[in-house]
């Protein structure tokens, strides 16, 4: 890495992450764990056999694996110990506020109550104010692959819930599966009060990024890298200043790019894009959201300016209060500043 902006630099930059599965901060440890307490068995017999097994071809091979995993989570005290676990990482890598994705579809057909999971979620999240001062939201999320109707059924569940989960999302497979599947039940979504975003332009073509924004009137595009095959696309969300929440780890081990020196996040902060950096499944691709910022740059040679640039995005794409915001800007000026 270049002298100019060090490993410490970053790690201990202020920094949002808006864009992280809580399923995807499962390690090989705490998912054979969960499932010894809980008398479950599965396949691998070791943390080492299980972390072999992470080497994907695309998206859905992952999801695979994902969703094996995810079966070892059934108590409230799992979930505490999994988001948890995640704010301990988080805390170490300079995040001050989180807005963290979970998958209710990945537990409730398993017979985990909803809300189990969110309680012990919330319960997490908050000891992470108290010990760590991160602030939270918490984002639920529709698997796409799923029907639209069973996202209805799900977001019904919900609403009990409303005062603790601040928005929806929607994520799993996007090939075959458009946003506009969902346009209906992202209207209940928005008539309820949640706030919306969605994951699009990952593996789906640009025009699923116009389907989020024209359809489903999300406030955020979740990945978005293909946004770059489409040049009034591309002035669209600089002008509109539309969030990107991109994950370029996660983008490599999925074979969206064939390496990081091949990204096009450089090129989407050159074209105005309002760019943020994010950990996406930090168990399974191979690093936290400061080993994402500490990986661009030695690929991409990002400036220490452009690093700030990409942490002040992360506070201004973020659902925070503008007073909040305005409170995080400033520290993160002053640090750079300082530094």
């Amino acid at each position: 890495m270049s002298d100019s902006v060090p490993r410490s630099f970053i790690r201990a930059l202020p920094k949002a992450e808006l864009h992280m599965h809580l399923e995807g901060a499962l390690e090989p440890e705490l998912a054979l764990a969960f499932a010894q307490r809980n008398g479950l068995a599965l396949r691998f017999g070791s943390v080492e056999e299980l972390r072999e097994s992470y080497k994907f071809s695309d998206l859905q091979s992952f999801l695979d694996l994902y969703y094996e995993c995810t079966a070892s989570l059934i108590t409230e005290q799992d979930f505490y110990e999994l988001t948890l676990s995640y704010l301990q990482h988080a805390a170490a890598d300079g995040v001050r506020h989180v807005e963290v994705f979970f998958d209710p579809q990945s537990h409730t057909p398993r017979g985990v109550k909803f809300e189990t999971v969110i309680s012990g979620v919330r319960r997490a999240l908050e000891a992470g104010r108290l010990q760590y001062g991160i602030s939270s939201y918490v984002i639920m999320c529709f698997l796409r692959h799923l029907s639209a109707e069973e996202a209805m059924a799900t977001l019904e569940m919900a609403l009990p819930f409303k005062d603790e989960i601040l928005g929806v999302g929607l994520d799993s497979s996007e090939a075959g599966h458009p946003p506009m599947k969902f346009a209906e039940v992202f209207a209940r979504a928005r008539a309820a009060g949640f706030r919306c975003v969605a994951h699009a332009g990952e593996e789906g073509p640009p025009d699923y990024i116009k389907q989020a924004l024209d359809l489903l009137h999300v406030d955020r595009i979740d990945h978005g890298v293909r946004a770059f095959e489409d040049a009034f696309l591309m002035r669209r969300l600089a002008k509109e200043q539309v969030p990107l929440t991109v994950c370029p780890l996660s983008n490599v081990r999925l074979g969206v790019f064939p390496s990081l020196n091949q990204h096009n996040l450089k090129r989407l902060l050159e074209a105005g894009l309002l760019v943020t950096i994010n950990s996406d499944d930090p168990a399974y691709f191979g690093g936290y959201v400061s080993d994402n910022y500490i990986a661009v740059q030695d690929a991409l040679s990002l400036s220490r300016e452009e690093i700030g640039e990409i942490a002040a995005n992360s506070f201004r794409a973020s659902f925070l209060a503008e007073e909040q915001k305005r409170i995080r800007l400033n520290e993160l000026e002053a640090y750079t500043r300082r530094y």
